[in-house]
């Protein structure tokens, strides 16, 4: 059974939706993890949750990266152990460098929160080996700094090395260069997602596509293990 991390910043508020859809849904074991812990080897998979970390003062993500966690995190990372963080995470993920660009103010300049269609650009990662390559996808989205922003360069790395794994279908919710929703990092066992997938684990919640993203991770350490 793979074991799942759930880092807990002050002001998260997703936590306890991950630890959920991992334990009651996909059927792993997942517990909390301190944002003061350093030691993380007992973890086979580390998930960074939406939420307000530090009350976002500051910027998103800008205190939450000086977290003791973070270093424990860059560490797993470079292991080549899996890192998820969605929403808030990925914000966080950027602002440590595990993640290449920034998320900035919706183009709005407004809170949104709604169900969002997304294609699945990449399905030859550990995250995505479950979906089919294009496949529209639902997911929820729930956010006022989404806008995901690189310069010309690191999108030409991105695009070069299939790093851009989800792209916002049918309309751009707040103005992500090249509809980006979701990225990895060039080793591709790190990810960034505004989107919440541990938010739509079921049918009775609108849609269960986020199920696939965790089981294929387990998948994955299913693969690397056997």
């Amino acid at each position: 059974m793979a074991k799942f991390g759930v880092v807990v910043f002050p002001g998260s508020n997703g936590d306890q939706d991950l630890l959920l859809a991992i334990q009651d849904v996909i059927g792993e074991e997942a517990e909390y993890v301190s944002h003061r812990a350093a030691d993380l080897s007992e973890y086979d998979v580390m998930l960074l949750p939406g939420g307000f970390s530090y009350g976002d003062y500051l910027r998103c993500g800008a205190i939450a990266k000086s977290s003791p966690v973070m270093e424990a995190v860059k560490q797993f990372a470079s292991e080549g152990k899996p890192v998820f963080g969605t929403c808030n995470g990925f914000q966080i993920l950027t602002e440590t460098g595990l993640l290449p660009g920034v998320l900035l103010n919706n183009t709005s300049l407004k809170f949104i929160c709604g169900m969002q269609p997304l294609k699945v650009q990449n399905n030859q990662t550990m995250f995505t080996n479950e979906y089919e390559q294009d496949e529209i996808i639902t997911l929820p989205i729930a956010h006022g700094e989404g806008n995901y922003y690189c310069d010309e360069e690191t999108l030409k790395e991105l695009k070069e090395n299939n790093q851009i794994i989800f792209t916002y279908d049918q309309t751009n919710p707040n103005g992500s260069v090249e509809d980006i929703a979701g990225i990895t990092n060039k080793e591709g066992n790190v990810i960034g997602l505004m989107p919440h997938p541990e938010r739509a684990m079921e049918d009775l919640l609108g849609s269960s596509d986020g199920k696939k993203l965790f089981q294929s991770i387990v998948n994955h350490l299913r693969k690397v293990t056997a």
